[in-house]
């Protein structure tokens, strides 16, 4: 019933737009089209609105910058991840640049140059020059980025290890996460959606003897200084694996195996002591403090960064990167697929 009065609603509104236009028409014709001219005045007034809102624009966005500004990542926690935010930084920067000159000049320019008695439009038909520099600085620039892009994607998909990463699954369903360690043989067992059944959550195959030291957890562990080496995989949808302390993102699709490798470079003790961290967790924890919410602390953390469902917002894990005998102990604690099943 609701879906038919929302379609009765919508024709209804159809219809008085019609006749509001056709009054408009008819009104028009009455006056000999009078009441659409233009007038000295009219110009005047939309030239300075255009005016005032474009610069009003302009320095909302300054003032969202420095008011905002802060709330951005901290430094990156990943060796790689310096590249990432160099990229970031000088497209930041040209955008900007860019940003700056243009729209002021824009807004100017149709305050200027907006309509007056006795004024008639040049016809400017083509200018070589000008042509040859809106196409070849832009094309400059965006070779740069995409040349400097490619190659920074090159390394981060196919680094060259020094000594060999951990590997890590990390196994995505609605609505959580679930890692999977590769034990003391380096080596993850085969999996498959096909051997879920109770317990065994991830679909291990037990009879694969890589599976047996095999070990699962609800909290990703990281050892500093170590590559890693994710596998992804999907139960349902699509999601997407987002480590933005990492600067890194991959896909998990369903029947697919996908990848990615980073290097942790701070331990989650370390980026804790950092002024911005510090300065954001006291900001949050004045506002829990006064819902009379229990104090956060600052964890790395795992997201997912595709909407998969309704509860898509629950797709969070906390991520620890610790020192390397710090992991060995954790990990010495954690029981193995062999263990649990």
């Amino acid at each position: 019933m609701s879906t038919i009065s929302i379609i009765v609603l919508l024709v209804l509104v159809v219809l008085t737009i019609v006749q509001v236009m056709r009054i408009s028409e008819i009104s028009s014709e009455i006056q000999k089209g009078k009441d659409n001219e233009v007038t000295e005045k009219d110009n005047n007034t939309q030239g300075t609105l255009m005016l005032i809102v474009g610069f009003g624009f302009v320095i909302s966005v300054i003032v969202m910058y420095i008011v905002w500004g802060r709330l951005s990542l901290p430094e990156s926690a990943s060796v790689h991840g310096s590249e990432i935010d160099s990229l970031w930084n000088l497209s930041m920067l040209i955008i900007n640049i860019v940003f700056f000159i243009v729209q002021p000049i824009l807004f100017y320019f149709a305050f200027k140059y907006r309509g007056k008695k006795g004024t008639k439009a040049v016809y400017y038909e083509h200018n070589n020059k000008l042509e040859l520099f809106w196409t070849v600085v832009p094309a400059l620039a965006l070779a740069v980025l995409i040349i400097w892009g490619l190659n920074v994607w090159s390394t981060l998909m196919m680094p060259e290890n020094e000594e060999e990463p951990i590997l890590v699954e990390v196994y995505a369903q609605q609505f959580n996460w679930t890692v999977r360690y590769s034990g003391g043989d380096n080596v993850l067992g085969y999996a498959t959606v096909h051997e879920i059944a109770g317990g065994n959550i991830l679909g291990v195959d037990m009879k694969d003897p890589a599976s047996i030291d095999d070990i699962i957890a609800k909290e990703l562990h990281l050892p500093v200084g170590q590559p890693i080496k994710f596998l992804f995989r999907s139960q349902d949808v699509i999601h997407s694996a987002y480590f933005p302390h990492f600067r890194a993102q991959m896909n998990c699709v369903p029947g697919a195996i996908t990848q990615f490798q980073f290097t942790p470079s701070i331990t989650t003790a370390e980026i804790r002591q950092n002024k911005d961290v510090k300065d954001h967790v006291e900001e949050v924890n004045e506002i829990r403090k006064a819902k009379g919410e229990d104090v956060w602390d600052f964890n790395y953390i795992l997201l997912c960064n595709k909407i998969c469902g309704a509860a898509h917002y629950n797709m969070q894990m906390d991520i620890i990167v610790e020192t390397e005998d710090e992991f060995n102990a954790w990990l010495k604690e954690q029981k193995t697929v062999a263990e649990t099943l």
